[in-house]
């Protein structure tokens, strides 16, 4: 682990100089464009003194030399710092309202005469795959918040039933559930009539909760039903779980020059192409009670196959509540600041999209 108190403010300019040049250019840079660059900005240091300062970033772990050149790249722990600067440093970056005009102009007309949660996650994540050019994600979830229309459960064999739940938002679940007793098909249609009956228009979790006191207060043959009713609709929709209706996933074809080992670039693909790996790492970095968009780097100790990539994501929320997620997955060499600033302003203006007039 680099000691960051140990990183002198010159230093840090110097980092930030290389990263930023190796971001533009993909090559390692050299202590005579850090001079240039840093001459424009009025800087002014020497290259001997650059020189010296660069074999400390290096003896830190920031740096590091590929093969013979004479430049130097940034390492993983280099970004990192990067983007903690940009965030969270003396003059953070990182803030929707910096987005060019350029990009909120172009992110405005993409979401223009869109309507509907879906048609905007769909755009979303064309929307970040064109500003970021890595793979832009959008994925829209259930939640609890969602008022029940109809649910019906077909049984498809012994202990094994396939439910389906449609929400008022018009989102539609089906799931397989396992379930611990047979149950016949007279059972799991008066299960259904039950839900439908009595619960149509109530949230998730009020239809959870009251079946939960339900089965509490009663003793009696009653009793029977409530239990198949709350055993179905918990495994239907488990409380632990925010299911995912829809993952858009656009712009897989950008990570294919930035992936130089073939055998992970196939996992990495196939991981992709199922998409409900993305779920996964979505749900275990991201809380959907958080404002800002977050950058996670360690991904491969969620998934090997997503090593070497980075994970830009926010919460997109409408009516104060989150309604989904959107990402970009990216090479470590992205331009973050753009990136992050765009994931920022597309979570933020998610439910002025969605309402805006006719």
């Amino acid at each position: 682990m680099v000691d960051r108190e140990r990183v002198t403010a010159r230093q840090r300019a110097i980092l930030t100089t290389i990263i930023e040049s190796y971001i533009e250019t993909g090559e390692p840079v050299g202590s005579h464009t850090i001079a240039r660059l840093q001459a424009v900005e009025g800087a002014g240091m020497s290259s001997a003194t650059i020189r010296n300062e660069m074999a400390a970033l290096a003896d830190a772990g920031l740096l590091e030399q590929p093969h013979t050149s004479a430049g130097r790249i940034p390492t993983a722990q280099a970004f990192r710092l990067y983007v903690e600067e940009l965030i969270g440093g003396v003059n953070p970056r990182i803030d929707a309202a910096r987005l060019s005009a350029q990009s909120r102009l172009q992110i405005d007309s993409s979401f223009a005469g869109l309507a509907g949660t879906h048609a905007v996650l769909e755009r979303t994540s064309h929307v970040l795959a064109t500003l970021s050019s890595g793979v832009g994600v959008a994925i829209a979830a259930v939640a609890d918040g969602d008022l029940l229309e109809h649910v019906h459960f077909s049984r498809l064999a012994a202990q094994r039933v396939l439910a389906v739940v449609v929400t008022r938002s018009g989102l539609v679940r089906d799931r397989v559930l396992a379930l611990d007793r047979d149950l016949s098909l007279s059972e799991l249609e008066t299960a259904a009539n039950f839900l439908n009956e009595n619960f149509r228009g109530w949230s998730v979790e009020r239809v959870r909760a009251e079946l939960a006191r339900l089965v509490e207060r009663e003793r009696n043959e009653y009793q029977r039903l409530l239990n198949s009713v709350q055993q179905l609709w918990a495994k239907a929709l488990p409380a632990s779980e925010i299911f995912p209706e829809t993952v858009y996933v656009e712009g897989v074809a950008n990570l294919i020059g930035s992936q130089a080992d073939s055998e992970q670039l196939r996992e990495m693909l196939a991981a992709l192409e199922a998409k409900q790996r993305l779920v996964e790492l979505l749900n275990a970095y991201i809380d959907a009670r958080q404002e800002s968009v977050r950058v996670i780097f360690d991904l491969d100790q969620q998934a090997p196959e997503m090593s070497g990539l980075v994970l830009i994501a926010a919460p997109a929320r409408m009516g104060g509540e989150a309604r989904g997620t959107l990402a970009v997955l990216g090479p470590k060499r992205m331009h973050y600041e753009n990136t992050l600033n765009a994931v920022s302003y597309i979570s933020q203006v998610f439910d002025r999209v969605l309402h805006a007039p006719e």
